[in-house]
């Protein structure tokens, strides 16, 4: 019984695998237009500032606290998606988790035979809900960031 149990878990985690990585390529393909922009609009606007901060007039204190400041907008627009993600990230870690402890349960019930169908289930929904949540998410990043469709 212990090999069918340990066949079984490894299938579980297969196919969870399987499903996180649908989850993440629908991250990259909404979420691919604002790393662009982080990547090149705003690096290349912290570049040309950071360019202009090179005088020789300035003292080298002014010139370090210009660069600085040019690199806030990046700076933000990066914390702002990886705070956005981090709870995008947690959300899901929570749902699989109430996956896993339902089908922990189950297997202590008589009617064992059923969890497995159940947990797929229960992954698929938190799956589904995150991939549809993706969008809404790429969609606040956008506004705060102003990016254009």
């Amino acid at each position: 019984m212990d090999h069918i149990a340990a066949a079984e878990e490894r299938l579980v985690n297969e196919r969870l695998r399987q499903k996180l990585n649908e989850v993440n390529a629908a991250a990259q393909e909404h979420l691919s237009g604002i790393q662009d922009h982080i990547n090149f609009t705003l690096q290349q606007a912290y570049f040309k500032c950071a360019y202009e901060c090179f005088d020789r007039r300035r003292k080298p204190e002014e010139i370090s606290n210009c660069v600085e400041n040019c690199s806030v907008p990046v700076l933000k627009a990066q914390n702002l998606v990886e705070n956005e993600m981090a709870k995008f990230q947690e959300r899901l870690s929570r749902s699989l988790t109430v996956c896993q402890d339902k089908y922990e349960a189950a297997k202590l019930q008589p009617n064992y035979n059923n969890a497995r169908n159940d947990l797929e289930s229960c992954v698929d929904l938190s799956v589904k809900d995150s991939i549809n949540l993706i969008p809404h998410v790429a969609g606040k990043l956008k506004a705060y960031l102003s990016i254009e469709n």
